[in-house]
Formats: structure tokens, C-alpha cells, sequence
């Protein structure tokens, strides 16, 4: 199956939330996609295809919604999964950082021995927007050495500059769909 298909299957359930969580913030809602059975299956074997003969070590997932996707892609893949949390969520030693959001600030943690120096990282979240959530896990991934392979996500809001920041570093991106 192409990604052609993927998307359109999957593309019409993201429900967009007008105004949510603050004024001015189109919000892209996948929860329709997670409860509809067989999509949701497309989307993690949309991965599994992208992926099955990349060489991956871990893949970090991101905060809440990247570990939809990242943790099952990883078990499919026979790979390991780490998970980047919001702060406190942790146990052991982690490292931090904050970042700017569409609609505030916040900060991201990864334990310090989620992976070892120079394992094949593949980065997952569900959206890209402004860049700030996936530039925070990124920073933490390389002061821990790790290899970014790719970022990767379901979907992209082409209209704000996370997808471009992200290039701009020198990564390659998967983005399913584009809003």
C-alpha cells in the first residue's frame, strides 16, 4: 500500500477543533482515528511499511499522543521504545528541557539511559507544528548522542514553521498527512 492511500483513508478522521485549547489555535484532533479500528491499524502499519528494513535501535516517542503511534510501531518492528514525558512523569536520573508552544510553555524529559551513545533514533509525535516539542526532544537526544535516522509523524500544519525548523537542522521528516 502507498502513502497515497494512507492518507485517504486517514485524512478524513482528524477532527479540527476550532479555538481549542485557547482562542486562534486550530486544534487537529486524532481521537476519531484511534477509535475507528481499522484506521487506526492503517496508520501504525503506514509505519511499520515506512520502517521495516530501516536499521533503528530505539524509537522515542513523544508525550502523549507519540506514544500511540511510537509504541506499537516499535513492537511491530521487534525494536525498543523510549518515551519522552512531560516533566515529573519519569523515574531515575532524566534530562530536561522547555519549550515554547503554539499556546505556552513547557518542558520535556528522557531518562538518561534510555538508549546508549550513538543508537538509531527514530522520533515520533502525532503532530508537527511549531517545532518546539519535537526541537526540545531532539536537543536531549543529542547531548545523549544518539543518531536521529528521521522525525516522524502523522501529520504537518504546513502553515506553521515546525516542519521547516526541523529541515533547517539537517533532518530528514515523515509526515503522513499535510494540513
Amino acid at each position: 500500500m502507498s502513502d497515497e492511500y494512507f492518507r485517504q483513508q486517514l485524512e478524513p478522521l482528524i477532527r479540527t477543533v476550532p479555538d481549542w485549547p485557547v482562542p486562534g489555535v486550530q486544534f487537529r484532533d486524532i481521537t476519531p482515528l484511534l477509535q475507528n479500528r481499522r484506521a487506526y491499524r492503517l496508520l501504525i502499519d503506514a509505519f511499520v511499511h515506512r520502517y521495516h528494513d530501516a536499521e533503528i535501535d530505539v524509537i522515542c516517542g513523544i508525550d502523549a499522543r507519540g506514544f500511540i503511534v511510537g509504541a506499537p510501531v516499535a513492537y511491530a518492528l521487534n525494536t525498543a521504545f523510549a518515551p519522552v514525558r512531560k516533566a515529573g512523569k519519569l523515574p531515575s536520573d532524566t534530562l530536561s528541557r522547555s519549550y515554547a508552544l503554539e499556546y505556552g510553555e513547557a518542558t520535556l524529559e528522557i531518562n538518561k539511559d534510555a538508549f546508549k551513545p550513538g543508537s538509531k533514533v527514530l522520533l515520533v509525535d502525532d503532530l508537527i507544528a511549531t517545532g518546539g516539542t519535537l526541537g526540545a526532544a531532539l536537543n536531549m537526544i543529542e547531548e545523549m548522542q544518539g543518531d536521529v535516522i528521521e522525525v516522524a509523524a502523522l501529520a504537518s500544519i504546513e502553515s506553521l514553521p515546525g516542519e521547516g525548523l526541523l529541515r533547517d537542522r539537517g533532518l530528514d521528516i515523515y509526515s503522513l498527512l499535510k494540513f
